[in-house]
């Protein structure tokens, strides 16, 4: 059968014809969005701990954080290679010298390939670039890029603090330097139609990107989406509307693009809607059986033009 849409962990085991696994780091980064510069809450639907691990404690020291990871991904999944992914809020958020002991302190282990870095595209400049680039001559590095809308009307509604031309501008910043780059978006505001969600994949499909994140909106507790939400509630993705939705997306995208998550999976105990009710395995059989009954491919959509 022909792959019908092109995922990482496939992806990472051809380019290093083993299997990896990510190590989730949390380094004690903060955010503009919440250490003042820009805001103090954070995006409206930002609650770290719906994605952060349990193994992932800024209280240790980040050698012992990998360790850790190791050893857990070692004796449950016999893992020998290993991506360090420094993921809590924004791991391009200090001056450069720390970044820079940070990061090699990561890749200072034989079994480490590389880094995944999540941040925000206004918290990058060139000197960063520059220090990013100079790793990726040595080991694998990407960076992803919170961009959650195009739409600079729900980048106002979520309080996320900046653009998408400030994305645009990282993303020009960052390209052609041997940096893996990836985008990271959620579809479901309120401020969007079904419409407007579906032509991000092919604003997406114009930009020098190669890995994609893509999720449903989620409304978690101890959050201001969650007060609105309490107040006004809006309109969610259910979970066969969302199914299809996401064989529509994927299906303006290129082959090229490699798809690092489908969905999201927040703890039920902090998970306000949409409540599913399915686990991740068995999401994943029910995209795969969509593509399947719709015959449809990645890339069978896709609008081949760059502007």
């Amino acid at each position: 059968m022909a792959q019908q849409y092109q995922m990482f962990g496939p992806w990472l085991k051809k380019r290093f014809g083993t299997i990896v696994y990510k190590v989730n780091v949390d380094a004690g980064f903060t955010c503009p969005n919440r250490d003042g510069t820009l805001g103090n809450s954070g995006c409206i639907y930002c609650n770290n701990d719906s994605f952060r691990p349990s193994r992932c404690a800024p209280e240790l020291p980040l050698k012992e954080q990998i360790r850790n990871g190791m050893r857990y991904l070692s004796g449950r999944y016999k893992a020998g290679r290993f991506l360090v992914y420094f993921q809590p809020y924004t791991n391009t958020y200090a001056p450069v010298a720390v970044l820079e002991r940070l990061y090699r302190e990561a890749l200072s282990f034989p079994e480490v390939v590389g880094l995944a870095i999540g941040t925000r595209p206004d918290c990058v400049d060139r000197e960063k670039i520059a220090l990013l680039q100079q790793l990726a001559r040595e080991r694998f590095v990407l960076v992803e890029y919170g961009v959650q809308s195009i739409y600079d009307k729900s980048l106002e509604f979520i309080r996320r603090g900046h653009t998408y031309q400030t994305f645009l501008d990282a993303i020009e910043m960052t390209a052609n330097r041997g940096i893996e780059i990836g985008a990271h978006l959620i579809v479901g505001f309120p401020t969007e139609t079904r419409e407007e969600m579906l032509a991000m994949a092919d604003a997406m499909s114009r930009l020098p990107i190669r890995l994609l994140k893509i999720h449903q909106l989620q409304v978690i507790t101890r959050t201001l989406l969650a007060d609105i939400y309490a107040k006004t509630p809006f309109p969610i993705f259910n979970y066969p509307d969302y199914l299809d939705f996401l064989v529509d997306f994927i299906e303006r995208l290129p082959p090229h693009i490699i798809l690092q998550r489908l969905f999201a999976t927040a703890p039920d105990a902090i998970l306000v809607a949409p409540r599913w009710e399915r686990t991740r395995q068995q999401i994943l059989r029910d995209i795969e059986q969509r593509f399947v009954d719709r015959n449809a491919f990645q890339g069978s959509q896709c609008i081949r033009h760059r502007d």
